[in-house]
């Protein structure tokens, strides 16, 4: 690990300690090495330090919109942890293309479907962007999530941490089973990953995922 990597974890770990009591206890099922796909849920900014950290040594790569590579401190912070930038719309296939050479080197990627915050810990509808990067790469997925970090702002005012809690699910593979991958094949396979997302989530935190009746398993392979 490279001494400019050695301070952002290091700078990570003291902020995220300071503000959370973190339980990471599942991390432990994470594998050392890739290649792998962690699925997670976008609560705020807080859980990328968190998980960024708290996985460490693993080989990890995030994608984060390219606008944020306008501030330089920031760029040079995204840059060491090797992150893939994601252009606002568009097709990104660079994006694509640097996200398949990491999982190639086995690596590992950390992908959140919902694509936007949702600052409440309820889950969003999933993007179908990571359908793609999962069928081309034959990557195996891991859920991964986040919870009680949510409302971690009304702690600090009043000088406490916050407990933060990331649960780990069971791994599986995306496989269109012969069929022709249309923008609906691909919503239903994203929806599929979205509700083994919300499995391992508690009740309250399931949001559009919440009926658990409705969970189809079509195309995961385990």
């Amino acid at each position: 690990m490279s001494l400019s990597k050695q301070f952002i974890v290091a700078l990570f770990r003291t902020l995220t300690s300071t503000v959370f009591r973190v339980d990471d206890a599942q991390l432990a099922q994470v594998p050392e090495h890739g290649p792998l796909i962690l699925v997670t849920n976008h609560i705020n900014i807080m859980e990328i330090p968190v998980i960024y950290s708290h996985l460490q040594p693993r080989p990890l790569h995030g994608m984060v919109l390219a606008d944020r590579w306008k501030n330089r401190i920031v760029a040079w912070g995204l840059d060491v942890c090797g992150t893939i930038p994601l252009e606002r719309g568009g097709v990104n296939l660079d994006a694509m293309r640097r996200a398949l050479n990491v999982l190639k080197e086995s690596g590992m990627l950390i992908i959140s479907p919902e694509g936007t915050r949702s600052a409440n810990g309820r889950l969003q509808n999933g993007h179908p962007g990571i359908v793609p990067l999962a069928l081309k790469s034959g990557a195996p997925l891991l859920p991964v999530g986040y919870y009680g970090g949510e409302n971690y702002k009304e702690n600090l005012k009043k000088l406490r941490r916050t407990d933060f809690h990331l649960v780990v699910g069971k791994s599986f593979c995306l496989n269109a089973g012969g069929e022709t991958a249309t923008r609906e094949v691909r919503q239903q396979m994203v929806d599929e990953v979205m509700y083994q997302l919300a499995s391992i989530l508690p009740e309250a935190y399931r949001g559009n995922y919440a009926d658990m009746a409705t969970k189809t398993e079509r195309y995961l392979v385990y």
